[in-house]
Formats: structure tokens, C-alpha cells, sequence
């Protein structure tokens, strides 16, 4: 019998693969935590997420727009991602809100950007605009005054 030493493996190679996903995933936690001004920030994004009327009904009021189907084209639902992505601020217990989520239409991407009162259950929208970069320009669908 030869008295040879067996040489283990590393660590890191006995354990690559809990390990990676383990710091990947640490990495955006921290992130997110990092990303949020306050724990209002991750609320709001949470709130916006589940209020899906809100972004219907802009989007509807913005597709009969005709600069916008000139423009743009017809915008299509958003989908869970650009919410997330997006920059959203509640204010008044949750009865007010400004955001802005990315959009894809028909012939090219923007923003829409909603300013909005709760009045009941229902959305009253004081302003829905949508931005375009390439050439950089803002179609307003809908403008109240502010009361």
C-alpha cells in the first residue's frame, strides 16, 4: 500500500453552488435596501404593484389620445417589471400619488408619468403625460388644475 496523501478539494469548490446564489442574491437585497430613500419607498412601490386600476385606466385614457397613437402608437399594459423599476410617491395616507413607469407602444418606448387623488375608491387623475427620448418630447393626455 502506498502511503500517498489524498488532497481534498477547496471550499469553495465543495460548495460553489449554495455559495454563488447565496452572494448573488445577498448583493440585491442590499441593494434594494440601499436603492429605497425609506421604508416608505418599498411601500409605495408594494402599493403601487397591487393597484393595477391605476395604471389601466391612465393607459386607456391615453391610448384614445391621437398625438399619442401618432407618436408613440397604441401603449400596451405594463407589465410587473416596469413598476418596480419605476419611481413612485404616495403622499396624503396613501390618497395621492405621482409616478412615472416605463411604457412600450406600438412604435417606440417612454415614460408615463401620473399625478393622482383617491376620491373613494375611484382615481381622479390630475395629470397623465407621456415623455420620448429621440426626439425628446412630452405629449400631456390630461391636465386638471390644481384645486
Amino acid at each position: 500500500m502506498e502511503n500517498d496523501l489524498v488532497e481534498k478539494e477547496s471550499w469553495f469548490k465543495r460548495n460553489w453552488k449554495w455559495f454563488l446564489p447565496s452572494v448573488f442574491l445577498s448583493i440585491l437585497l442590499i441593494g434594494l435596501a440601499a436603492a429605497s430613500t425609506s421604508q416608505e419607498g418599498i411601500t409605495d412601490i408594494a402599493k403601487a404593484y397591487s393597484d393595477d386600476l391605476l395604471f389601466e385606466k391612465a393607459i386607456e385614457k391615453a391610448n384614445r389620445n391621437p398625438d399619442i397613437h401618432e407618436n408613440i402608437g397604441r401603449i400596451e399594459p405594463i407589465d410587473r417589471l416596469a413598476i418596480l423599476e419605476g419611481t413612485v410617491i404616495y403622499s396624503n395616507n396613501h390618497n395621492t400619488v405621482n409616478l412615472s413607469v416605463r411604457v412600450n407602444g406600438a412604435k417606440r418606448k417612454g415614460k408615463l408619468n401620473i399625478s393622482a387623488f383617491k376620491k373613494g375608491t375611484e382615481w381622479v387623475y390630475q395629470k397623465i403625460a407621456v415623455r420620448t427620448k429621440n426626439p425628446k418630447n412630452e405629449i400631456i393626455v390630461l391636465e386638471e388644475p390644481q384645486k
